[in-house]
């Protein structure tokens, strides 16, 4: 494949600083072993947590709301049980994004008009976590109604980005991105629409991955047809992420493209991982969207690490005809859908983007959803094909490096101008579109000190595979990031002033 011009200066940074409780610099997989060991109890952990959440929370916005009371009581009533069965989780803290109802929990899905919501029921998925050991710990934040790359919203203000606290942390699922790469948390749910997981997990240097539609039983039960938006796992490393989507993944009846899963374990996929990939890379998605170069170049320089590990690359990417018309049909057909019996009393207060979003699908024609449908069906035929002799496409998982937290969406990348507010998030757009699962995996970091996403998108429903394949990026490039501790230098020199605070 062809070299870059220049290189990056480094691929993983020496040793961040981490002054937080050493329980939270541990991976999730060793956390659950001490726990499954009785050498450390769930409590001991929340103790942990809420101390690193107190330390780094105020400067990040990650956590905002915390629910202590729930999570030692949860602790308590599973200190009494057997935990060699308390199933993959076995009292591990978690965080759940503020678009996801927790029980008795302030659930208020970035919006003024549910800022005081408490639901009496959970989500699902939650239900599922809980009976397989998890602990809710608290919501992450989230920009209002998940819709953006950039995580703010009227009720918490905005969540930052540890590695430099006047930049974007990245969105929909910003809040979960930060908490782990700052040790507030070992896991952390995510959702993914237009790249919910993955940009924030590029921008902020932990893993996020979207899974096949189906896979992780979540979500909206009555938008249950729609499967461009989906439930998923956020962690600090592969192994992580792997042992938090084994606790995500199951039959879910409640909602309608629910699937079982697989017999053997995801993670030990990962603990097989080879570094023998067949890789096809492409830097722009056939030209649909910019790059900027020191994203670029440092992720050929990856993919160099990566051939001297055993892979071959090629450049080469499948034909992607109308992929970016497609998913902006099928994203207002859920913004129309969701919306149709939205009080006005909660939606007047949208801001304009999300008023932008709900006002194009209710615009689109018969004619518009049929070319969409026989478009995505053409990418998908393509992509199959291209998984006949590709076990993975890599692109990058956005086209830019964090850029400032202020500016609500990115307008010009690689020296191109950007229209819209989507524009930035093409890369997202070919693993909603076909329903193909994607994971964006830290490939060390950049040039200005800042993390790298390397995007791989897998076979259907290959997230086995995919997660192995991650695992060898991760090997490659001597992850994993963190935890670190959050970097305020520019903070403080701007005297303190919090950007968005008032969005």
């Amino acid at each position: 494949m062809p070299k870059s011009q220049t290189t990056p200066t480094s691929i993983k940074p020496n040793s961040p600083d981490f002054t937080g409780p050493e329980l939270c610099r541990l991976e999730a997989v060793e956390v659950v072993r001490l726990l499954r060991r009785s050498e450390i109890s769930p409590a001991e952990l929340l103790d942990a947590a809420y101390e690193r959440i107190e330390a780094v929370d105020p400067v990040i916005n990650a956590t905002p709301t915390r629910c202590p009371d729930r999570a030692y009581k949860a602790a308590r009533k599973l200190d009494l049980s057997n935990r060699a069965h308390a199933g993959w989780l076995a009292g591990l803290p978690i965080g759940i994004k503020d678009l996801t109802p927790v029980a008795g929990v302030r659930t208020t899905f970035g919006t003024r008009g549910l800022a005081g919501f408490v639901p009496e029921d959970s989500d699902p998925l939650v239900e599922r976590l809980e009976s397989r050991g998890g602990i809710v710990a608290g919501k992450t934040n989230t920009p209002e109604f998940g819709a953006g790359g950039n995580t703010f919203n009227d009720v918490f203000g905005p969540t930052r980005n540890p590695w430099d606290t006047t930049l974007n942390a990245g969105g929909s699922s910003g809040g979960g991105a930060a908490s782990l790469a700052t040790g507030e948390l070992w896991l952390s749910h995510g959702s993914d629409h237009g790249g919910s997981l993955r940009t924030p997990a590029a921008f902020c240097g932990v893993v996020g991955l979207r899974p096949s539609p189906g896979m992780c039983g979540g979500g909206s039960r009555e938008n249950g047809f729609m499967i461009e938006g989906v439930q998923g796992p956020m962690a600090r490393t592969v192994r992580d992420c792997a042992l938090f989507l084994d606790a995500m993944a199951g039959f879910e009846p409640r909602f309608p493209v629910s699937y079982r899963a697989p017999s053997e374990p995801f993670q030990s996929a990962v603990e097989h991982a080879d570094g023998k990939l067949r890789i096809a890379f492409s830097a722009d998605l056939n030209g649909l969207s910019p790059v900027d170069r020191e994203v670029e170049n440092h992720l050929r320089k990856v993919l160099g690490l990566l051939e001297r590990n055993g892979a071959t690359v090629e450049e080469i990417c499948p034909d992607l005809p109308d992929l970016d018309r497609t998913y902006r049909v099928l994203r207002g057909m859920m913004w129309a859908t969701l919306n149709l019996r939205m009080p006005q009393e909660i939606t007047h207060h949208y801001k304009a983007t999300l008023a932008e979003d709900i006002a194009l699908g209710r615009a689109l024609t018969m004619d518009d959803i049929a070319r969409a449908n026989l478009s995505r069906s053409a990418i998908y035929n393509n992509m199959v094909d291209h998984f006949a002799t590709y076990d993975v496409l890599a692109c990058p998982a956005v086209g830019c490096l964090p850029r400032a937290q202020a500016e609500e969406w990115v307008r010009e990348i690689g020296g191109r101008a950007l229209d819209g507010y989507l524009d930035w998030l093409r890369f997202a757009f070919l693993s909603t579109v076909t329903g193909l699962p994607a994971i964006s995996v830290p490939a060390g970091t950049g040039p200005r000190g800042l993390p790298v996403g390397l995007q791989l998108i897998g076979k259907p429903r290959g997230e086995a595979a995919l997660l192995a394949a991650a695992r060898a990026v991760e090997i490659a490039v001597g992850g994993p990031l963190g935890p670190i501790d959050p970097n305020v230098t520019h903070l403080r020199e701007r005297s303190g002033q919090c950007p968005n605070a008032d969005s």
